[in-house]
């Protein structure tokens, strides 16, 4: 008996062909879109990546012309460690701490947030444009006006500091202190450390609001795809808002937490009021082309740091990041 040759299996290879050369014009348009950027750090930022790196390990001469690179390999790198001015390990160890720290903080935030603004309320298109006001204003001459105000603050603190003015002021800068914080803990057995690290989260909520608003929109972009039939399959079964948060929401949500995560890393390492980048900058500022080597290696230090902690992080997500198939 002859095998029939069914329409549908004539049609297979031609669906075949036609997604994939659709899947190609997809690929193709996305290279379009990012070719500006890879020109730009082709003529423009790797250029400046090489000199820097030059720099680093060079000392220069800019006493003849051209100004000549005397090669010294490791030579800053090893004053950055070993050197008189320590100050580098320092704000380096502080800042990694304050990581530590503002990290889960601001990705727990924002989550917490989205959820919340994800819901069907009246005015949600408001509430989300006051949650992402502070990253506009953020910007520009409004964060350089904040800085000054900062810095005129401090100035008169310190002025005031020995006077019962300067203890009111810094009193006054704190929404709670650490005694009403083990007050609240007195009576379930929680260490000194927790206390110290609840009591700096209330009192940087201003920083913590203020430096949410980019994850904040990136988790409601997530929780949005999220298909409304699964949580109606999942509510006829009987699930509750909790389980339906741990199995469905959680879960598909999870590549976002990897995107926020490094994202806030990167915001929290190369932001204006991180220390390390103040110190480098106040190195390169000083007159002398020795400090300008140590300011080279310096930074190149706090990149590798930087991409250690990226990787790590990124690798620890990566375990627990669920991908939904769209086959």
């Amino acid at each position: 008996m002859k095998n029939k040759i069914t329409v549908s299996s004539l049609s297979c290879p031609a669906k075949r062909r036609k997604s994939k050369s659709l899947e190609k014009r997809r690929a193709r348009m996305g290279y379009v879109f990012v070719l500006p950027f890879i020109l730009g750090f082709a003529f423009i930022y790797l250029p400046m990546i090489i000199e820097s790196l030059r720099i680093s390990f060079s000392q220069i001469d800019a006493t003849v012309q051209p100004v000549a690179y005397n090669y010294v390999g490791f030579q800053n790198y090893i004053e950055a460690f070993k050197g008189e001015d320590v100050r580098f390990l320092q704000e380096l160890g502080t800042n990694l701490l304050d990581l530590l720290l503002d990290v889960p903080a601001i990705v727990i935030f924002s989550l917490f947030l989205a959820i919340i603004l994800n819901q069907k309320m009246r005015g949600r298109a408001v509430f989300r444009a006051i949650f992402f006001i502070p990253v506009i204003v953020s910007t520009g001459i409004i964060e350089y006006i904040d800085i000054a105000a900062n810095t005129m603050t401090e100035s008169m603190g310190a002025v005031n500091s020995g006077g019962e003015a300067g203890q009111a002021a810094s009193a006054g800068a704190e929404i709670i202190n650490q005694i009403d914080v083990q007050k609240f803990f007195a009576n379930m057995a929680v260490g000194e450390g927790l206390v110290n690290y609840v009591t700096g989260l209330v009192n940087d909520v201003y920083g913590i609001i203020n430096r949410s608003g980019v994850q904040l929109l990136i988790f409601l972009a997530g929780l949005q795809s999220i298909s409304p039939a699964i949580y109606e399959s999942a509510y006829i079964e009987g699930s509750s808002s909790w389980e339906t948060f741990w199995k469905i929401t959680f879960p598909m949500i999870s590549p976002m937490i990897l995107v926020n995560a490094i994202y806030t890393i990167i915001d929290a390492f190369t932001t204006e009021s991180n220390n390390v980048m103040k110190y480098i900058t106040e190195i390169n500022e000083t007159s002398g082309t020795t400090n300008l080597s140590l300011a080279m290696s310096m930074s190149w230090m706090y990149f590798l740091v930087i991409l250690v902690i990226i990787g790590a992080v990124a690798g620890i997500i990566s375990a627990y990041v669920f991908y939904q198939r769209r086959d």
